[in-house]
């Protein structure tokens, strides 16, 4: 679970180039690539969800 966690930190961090670059200097190409990696946020958020409820239920 930890490594889930940090690679959701990853991913968080690894956008930050791309907010900025797509909210201060209005890159179109920036806000396709902040789009797309909120997307795979999204599905990594929701794989440890998963995790969670699984090992919640386990108990």
């Amino acid at each position: 679970m930890a490594s889930m966690y940090e690679k959701l930190q990853e991913h968080v961090n690894s956008l930050e180039d791309d907010f900025s670059k797509f909210y201060d200097k209005s890159n179109k190409a920036a806000g396709t690539r902040v789009r797309k990696g909120m997307q795979e946020l999204k599905q990594l958020a929701q794989d440890i969800r998963t995790d969670v409820q699984d090992k919640k239920n386990a108990d």
